[in-house]
Order: C-alpha cells, then structure tokens, then sequence
C-alpha cells in the first residue's frame, strides 16, 4: 500500500467516523437525550442488566461519568438500579419498560435508516460495499490484534 492509498483510507474512515457521530447527535436531539445517554441506552440492547463498570469499559470513560450519564437516565426514568441478590455491594443497571421502548424506537430508526442507506445502492454496489466493508473490519481486527 502506498503512503497515498494509506492517507486516503485514514481520512475516509475519520469521514465516516464523523458521520457517526453526527447521526448519534441527530438521534439524540430526536428522542430528548444526550449522546452518552443514547450510546449507554444502546448498550442494553442484548443485555437484560449492566453493572457501572461494564457500563464505564464499554463507553471508554471513567465510573464518574457513568454514574453522571446514569442520573440523567435515572431521572428519565429510563433505567433502575437493582440490589445484585448475589453481592449487595453491585448494583445492576437496567432499562425500565420506558426504556425498553426508547431502546426499541432508537434502533428501528437507525435500522431504517441503514435500509434508507442501502437502497441508494444498485444491487451489485450494495454487494460490493458490504463485502468491503465486512474485509475491512476483519483487518482492523487483526492490526488491533498485532497492536495489543
């Protein structure tokens, strides 16, 4: 690969990174909550309980920032804390049918917004770029495996 090609590659992936994350914000203002308050909701999505430091390791930020982002859900009354029944110094975290719902909403937005996405593709561009996209994750795995 050439220094071009690399250069390329590294200013479309911070292209589509900032793409994300302008579509996190537009969701958030959508549905009345803050970024970290969307990405923490998300994070429930497969998960019927989180406990703060899965939460703080999953979002990359300090438990202090969890538990601020948590009082903002809290106070939504998208998530309850709940006694662990097998250590009562362990809260776990989890989505009240409120948020469930709001859960819910935000990834069948984000699901028809992906279908919106696909089909601006012709059949044979959409096989393409998902099996770019599908090759370049597997190499960004294996550069992060040899980076660690």
């Amino acid at each position: 690969m050439t220094r071009d090609q690399a250069s390329r590659l590294k200013s479309l992936i911070e292209d589509i990174s900032l793409c994300c994350q302008e579509r996190i914000e537009l969701f958030s203002r959508r549905f009345g909550l803050t970024p970290a308050e969307l990405r923490s909701l998300l994070l429930f999505k497969d998960e019927r309980y989180l406990t703060l430091t899965t939460l703080a390791q999953r979002l990359e930020v300090a438990k202090s920032r969890v538990n601020k982002i948590l009082e903002g859900l809290l106070k939504k009354k998208l998530i309850e804390r709940l006694d662990d029944p097998k250590d009562s110094r362990v809260k776990l975290i989890s989505l009240t049918p409120a948020g469930q719902k709001k859960t819910r909403e935000v990834d069948e937005l984000m699901t028809d917004m992906h279908h919106s996405l696909v089909l601006t593709l012709n059949a044979e561009d959409r096989k393409t770029v998902l099996s770019a996209l599908e090759l370049l994750r597997t190499s960004m795995d294996a550069v992060k495996k040899r980076l660690e």
